[in-house]
């Protein structure tokens, strides 16, 4: 086998996702002429045509379409080995991957940035998504999630937090329209709300039942979102109290008070479970979060 180079795959890879030259060394931080070198030398010392090259861009052959199935799985494997070394060492420096959603990283920057200053040879890069990505896969080393507790195979959690939430109105809104009193008064009002897909969530099912369709004014499937539309006086809508405080003017419904709480679960895999650098991670968090 001829000693070829992680980069030519890496970078083939690149060109095979991206569909041109171009749009390839874009993305790699690459001239046009590197990426053609790295993927020429992959196809000559593997005997084999990955693309058909055509003016429109490169078609994958046969052989192409392999490196597109099998490349991520062995990229991941190599995260995980990398992982598992850095464990090994019990070095705290290095990247870190951390998962969230969009909205929670500023509570944890605090605990980041005292981290960070202990053990400056570390790197963290937060990965802030609504999906949940795969821990087994290497796509993270930790993941910081809101809401039920996971109970996915091969994974250790560990609580964090409980984060309150309630319903709130900002002064302008409250000029306009005033403040419901009671439930019976909810369908007089104006409402920002999760999307269908987030309205299992116990505090929001807690004002659905009282309210028509077409109160709710502004929806979307990130909380994000809801917060701006309460916070410029669209609407009512669920906030969390750190928020509502950090935000500042806005006011909740006085009877509707501790209407629900998210906990913040601290996620990694169990291959991981001797790493320093989680572990004083988590160490950190926990302490930002009882100080």
């Amino acid at each position: 086998m001829p000693n070829i180079s992680w980069d030519d795959y890496r970078i083939a890879y690149q060109v095979a996702k991206s569909g041109t030259l171009s749009k390839a060394g874009i993305a790699l931080q690459m001239n046009h002429a590197t990426v053609l070198r790295h993927v020429n030398r992959l196809e000559s010392l593997l005997e084999a045509k990955l693309f058909i090259r055509h003016q429109r861009g490169y078609q994958l052959t046969d052989a192409g379409e392999l490196l597109v199935e099998e490349f991520p799985k062995i990229s991941h494997q190599f995260n995980q080995l990398e992982d598992l070394l850095n464990s090994a060492e019990k070095s705290i420096s290095g990247n870190l991957r951390i998962t969230t959603v969009p909205d929670h990283p500023p509570l944890l920057t605090p605990a980041f940035k005292a981290f960070r200053q202990a053990y400056p040879k570390l790197r963290i890069q937060i990965i802030a998504t609504d999906e949940i990505l795969s821990l087994a896969g290497g796509a993270a080393h930790v993941s910081i999630r809101v809401g039920a507790k996971p109970h996915e195979p091969d994974l250790i959690v560990k609580k964090l937090a409980n984060i309150s939430i309630q319903y709130y109105a900002a002064q302008s809104y409250i000029d306009q329209y005033g403040l419901p009193t009671s439930t019976n008064e909810f369908r007089s009002h104006l409402w920002a709300l999760p999307s269908t897909d987030k309205r299992h969530i116990p505090f929001v099912k807690s004002v659905l039942e009282y309210i028509d369709e077409e109160h709710i004014i502004y929806q979307s499937n990130n909380f994000p979102d809801i917060v701006g539309a309460v916070a410029h006086g669209m609407a009512i809508g669920p906030v969390a109290d750190y928020k509502a405080e950090e935000i500042g003017g806005l006011t909740p419904l006085g009877f509707m008070t501790n209407i629900g709480e998210e906990a913040l679960w601290f996620v990694y895999h169990k291959d991981l479970k001797s790493s320093a650098r989680i572990k004083t991670l988590y160490g950190f968090l926990q302490e930002g979060f009882m100080s």
